[in-house]
């Protein structure tokens, strides 16, 4: 059988996946046979082509579920990070410390799991130069962070890539 891409692998490149190809081909009809084959008509070089050409073809659709696999966890990872513009709470839980009071009651401390970030400032001041004039003063302009910038863009391509996911690669996960 020549399946040897299956859905959830690490995706190939096309070339990787070319080179693969044709290595299986190689090792299973060497130039020798091939030649035989073709030159004495017998039919086993081009069924065997017809075979794997119908099975490559889910090599192909299998490693684009596997692309798109990737690319949807990445997505779904980025859009689990904290919005930069609304900061992130502290969380906590109370862990055992492996001692024991003397009724036998576990002593618990309480432990930050996840520190808080606070919310970046929504606009920053810049100076502006006057492409006219170099010698005039700069003027303040202000404009949004561009870190809550950057974070909406990169939020927006990861949920455009989630919404364009197929559900049979979510429900893989």
């Amino acid at each position: 059988m020549t399946l040897f891409v299956n859905k959830g692998d690490a995706p190939l490149t096309p070339v990787q996946l070319e080179r693969r190809a044709q290595k299986h081909i190689n090792r299973s009809w060497s130039n020798q046979a091939r030649e035989k084959s073709i030159r004495l008509s017998d039919g086993a070089f081009d069924a065997f082509m017809s075979t794997f050409s119908s099975n490559h073809s889910t090599n192909v659709t299998n490693n684009t579920f596997n692309w798109q696999l990737q690319e949807y966890r990445k997505a779904t990872i980025r859009l689990a990070q904290y919005i930069v513009s609304d900061g992130r709470t502290e969380v906590t839980e109370d862990q055992g410390t492996g001692e024991y009071d003397d009724d036998g009651n576990e002593i618990t401390e309480t432990v930050i799991t996840i520190t808080a970030i606070d919310p970046v400032e929504a606009t920053v001041t810049r100076l502006v130069y006057s492409d006219d004039d170099p010698m005039s003063e700069a003027t303040e302009e202000t404009i949004e962070n561009p870190l809550i910038t950057t974070d909406v863009a990169e939020r927006t391509a990861a949920q455009a890539t989630v919404d364009a996911t197929p559900q049979a690669v979510k429900d893989h996960e």
